[in-house]
């Protein structure tokens, strides 16, 4: 069956000239791109594109198809509009309780899609530094969701967005960075110095109980308040850290190795018992476009590393 999506995968692509360029622009990967429009195609009987070696081009089919399919898209859109005004929607601001690299890492592809489709929209965040206070804070009522790591105890409904996979980052002069190697066991680092999280932080439980498992402590060399900061001293030199993949950004100037076994944290997306429309469209959205493992980290690692997400 032909579905909304399936219309606007085929019409950014026609538009963009490039399937590379549009999953770029509708924040999927591109085998996850290519898969729904062989879907699309396979539903109305026939090839819609002929893919050239550097653009792309319409078949008869796609011709005839792709005004409708415009129309069916702007349908959509005045429809979704006409709704949300008769529900106060438009205007809304939602709450949302996360912790601060989940919002580093994860939601800035999640706010760009949901804030892009209504200019009315607005979001109020609301920063922990661990999951619990993330979890009392929504109790308590503080946001109309949360997004973090399961909580213990919840009565309202929770959606599991996928699974963050962390990464040791070291300088790039570090005698590590000179080999061609990929993963590290982190017994091989208990006589670094690390870049650790002010106690509080979540991740300095991340780091100490991954530590643990690997039969020591780790000693701080500095510890950091802010989730953003480890990857960049850890890059300057001062120590290896652990950080969530998802917060390093393209270009990144440190080397990063996969610790052995994998170190890892579900993400999940709650709400209270019974949510608004307006935050279970959030979470919708959250569930699609949720930055857990970036192709730019993925393609640094080695093969099957991020198959939990």
């Amino acid at each position: 069956m032909t579905t909304l999506r399936q219309l606007e995968y085929l019409v950014t692509v026609v538009e963009t000239g490039s399937f590379t360029h549009a999953a770029e622009l509708l924040h999927v990967t591109q085998p996850a791109l290519s898969h729904q429009i062989r879907a699309l195609e396979t539903s109305v009987g026939g090839a819609l594109l002929e893919r050239l070696p550097r653009s792309v081009r319409l078949t008869p089919m796609g011709r005839a198809m792709l005004p409708h399919a415009r129309a069916a898209l702007a349908d959509a859109g005045r429809a979704r509009a006409a709704a949300r005004q008769a529900g106060g929607l438009e205007s809304a601001e939602l709450h949302v309780a996360t912790l601060y690299s989940v919002t580093l890492g994860v939601l800035p592809a999640v706010l760009r899609a949901w804030l892009g489709r209504q200019p009315g929209r607005r979001v109020r965040l609301f920063e922990h530094r661990h999951a619990d206070e993330l979890a009392a804070a929504m109790a308590a009522g503080q946001a109309d969701l949360a997004i973090g790591p399961p909580p213990a105890q919840w009565d309202g409904p929770i959606r599991h967005i996928g699974v963050e996979e962390f990464v040791v980052v070291v300088a790039p002069d570090d005698p590590l960075a000179a080999s061609e190697r990929r993963e590290i066991g982190l017994a091989e680092l208990a006589g670094r110095d690390w870049v650790h999280y002010a106690p509080g932080n979540g991740l300095a439980e991340v780091l100490d109980q991954a530590c643990a498992a690997a039969g020591f402590q780790p000693r701080a060399a500095i510890r950091t308040e802010q989730s953003a900061a480890a990857p960049l001293l850890a890059a300057a030199g001062l120590g290896p850290a652990l950080v969530p993949a998802n917060s390093v950004p393209a270009g990144f100037a440190g080397r990063l190795l996969r610790p052995a076994p994998a170190v890892r944290r579900p993400l999940t997306a709650y709400t209270r018992t019974r949510p608004d429309p307006l935050a279970v469209d959030f979470t919708e959205t959250v569930a699609e476009h949720a930055c857990v493992f970036p192709e730019h980290i993925r393609a640094l690692l080695p093969p099957g590393a991020a198959s939990a997400g």
